[in-house]
């Protein structure tokens, strides 16, 4: 891992940092200052029951913002690491609804994850595909991780004193458990799954007899009455994931674990577990849920909510950092329609980081998501290039293809292209795909009122004159001027600084139900610099001819059919 450049202001307004990540560090250098070690390892977990999804890219982020901010407060002097961890031993419990030949994974119910047969033929298992594709996020992002598979740890021996002593403290961890479970459960309970010497699943079975000495366990075939004596180390057997969770703590000496809050009382057990076993449990805080459309919790099995890749396709990295930064504490929707918003404010927070002291800059999440090196800004002078401006841009240009809206934006900025401008262009890329899918089908045109078409009218009037103008305030000036004399603010509340009455918000939602059909849209002057004043004149005589209802009908009716 890089070692950080260290600005001394930057050092001394991190002592004080509001930010949540700072919050969370500190917990931290207080662990070191009463149990002082050379190392602070940071774990994130992840079952490959199912293909990895978005939360998981999200503990993963958060935690890798915790630990820059730890190596800022203890000025890099404590070595840090990132353990990613798939519990891929676990017994697949049921088949997953968004993967194929369910029907195959079926067949291999109870069987530990890296021994179910891939269903997409592309790795030796179902676990090994899965953690590939949680490996190929991680890298795509740059995370600085080291990756540990549960089946290859048990099996090499990395948990056999770890385990041996969950064996000896066998009652112990019986006591914590068992208040926890209902009487049918607890009846069988045991913190032991023993794997199966001839089927090789992952057996959820009493236990009739602990072995300390001998390191065994003696339990029956529930099916065949056979009776089996099995060793707990070596990856013959396994833990339930609680007392696993806790073992894995202490085992490999865990510093600091986020959770999800559905797990609190799951954090609460394994944590008494681990003290029990004679460690200290980790550090860490508990995240609320992602929510899909519809506020239920996403889930790997059931698939719902969004996939990394569905993001990124319309969104950019940055935005879905940004997104797993702000609040982690507060339940939030994950849904496409949370991509432009995000698109935008990271946009926006990274146009005024260069000029923030050092400590808006820690409160400033780009510090965070790019470990305290911002990139700069890709700037177009005179305009905000935002995502919801571009898919304005799309829509009134009919654009398929990001050739037609570099022709626009260079017209605004002839020196800019792909070539200097990649993350803008990425951004029309994405401004492309979004509108097809998301934007263009949620349109609703509608006719103007009369008092709308006299208003438009005026605007198309009063805009004639500036034609091949790209100056924005001057264009914005011509829409407030022709908003007063149509849509006066009589409230009061909204004024010029000359002292006039403000315009209504009515005018602006006038712009954009009608040229827009959509509820809200870009600051209007702007959108005709880059759109053109000819080009937005001929717009409000289609939308005034009903041409743009008709042309939005007809796409309407032609989706059906498709």
């Amino acid at each position: 891992m890089p070692a950080l450049t260290l600005d001394p202001d930057l050092i001394e307004a991190a002592a004080h940092a509001a930010a949540w990540p700072f919050e969370e560090a500190r917990k931290l250098v207080a662990r070191l200052e009463r149990k002082p070690k050379g190392e602070v390892l940071f774990e994130t977990g992840y079952g490959p029951s199912g293909l990895p999804h978005i939360g998981t890219f999200g503990e993963v982020a958060r935690t890798s913002m915790v630990r820059h901010a730890f190596r800022v407060l203890t000025r890099d002097a404590v070595p840090t690491r990132l353990i990613a961890f798939s519990d891929d031993m676990d017994g697949l419990r049921k088949v997953p609804d968004n993967v194929p030949e369910r029907a195959m994974l079926a067949a291999h119910l109870n069987q530990p994850l890296t021994r179910v047969p891939d269903p997409f033929g592309t790795h030796d298992s179902f676990g090994a595909h899965n953690n590939a594709e949680l490996r190929r996020f991680l890298d795509a992002f740059g995370f600085d991780y080291e990756f540990r598979s549960a089946t290859e740890c048990y099996r090499a021996g990395v948990f056999d004193a770890a385990l041996m002593r969950v064996l000896e403290r066998y009652d112990a961890v019986m006591a914590i458990m068992l208040p926890s479970l209902r009487a049918e459960r607890s009846a069988s309970y045991s913190p032991f799954l023993p794997l199966h010497p001839v089927t090789g699943e992952v057996m959820q079975v009493p236990i009739d007899a602990v072995r300390v000495a001998q390191g065994t366990l003696v339990w029956r075939d529930p099916k065949t009455g056979e009776g089996f004596e099995t060793p707990v180390t070596g990856g013959h057997a396994k833990l339930q994931w609680k007392p696993d969770w806790a073992m894995r703590w202490a085992a490999l000496g865990i510093d600091y674990e986020m959770a999800g809050k559905d797990l609190i009382d799951s954090v609460k057990l394994s944590g008494q577990i681990c003290r029990a076993l004679g460690a200290e449990p980790p550090e860490g805080f508990n995240y609320e849920l992602f929510l899909d459309e519809k506020g239920q919790k996403i889930s790997k099995s059931k698939g719902n909510g969004l996939t990394i890749d569905d993001w990124l396709t319309y969104g950019t990295p940055d935005s879905l950092a940004l997104f797993m930064y702000a609040k982690p504490r507060e339940a939030k929707r994950l849904f496409f329609d949370v991509i432009p918003r995000h698109v935008d404010e990271y946009i926006n927070f990274l146009d005024r980081y260069a000029g923030q002291d050092a400590k808006l800059r820690l409160g400033n999440p780009v510090w965070h998501l790019h470990a305290g090196a911002p990139p700069q800004p890709e700037r177009v002078e005179g305009t905000s290039l935002t995502f919801a401006m571009l898919l304005n841009l799309v829509a009134v240009a009919n654009a398929e293809e990001p050739g037609v809206l570099w022709g626009f934006i260079r017209r605004y900025a002839a020196d800019v292209g792909p070539e200097t401008h990649p993350g803008l262009d990425r951004l029309v890329g994405h401004a492309l795909a979004y509108f097809r899918d998301f934007v263009r089908p949620a349109k609703t045109y509608r006719a103007a009122t009369p008092e709308e078409r006299a208003a438009l009218e005026d605007l198309s009037a009063t805009l004639a004159p500036h034609a091949g103008s790209i100056d924005p305030e001057a264009l914005q000036a011509v829409v407030y001027e022709v908003g007063r004399r149509h849509f006066p603010d009589l409230s009061g509340k909204a004024k010029s600084p000359d002292g006039r009455p403000g315009v209504s918000q009515a005018w602006f939602t006038t712009i954009y139900n009608l040229l827009f059909g959509e509820a809200r849209g870009p600051r209007f002057g702007s959108f005709v610099a880059l759109y053109g004043v000819a080009e937005t004149r001929a717009l409000i005589g289609k939308a005034l001819s009903g041409a743009l209802v008709s042309e939005h009908e007809a796409f309407k009716a032609g989706r059906a059919v498709a």
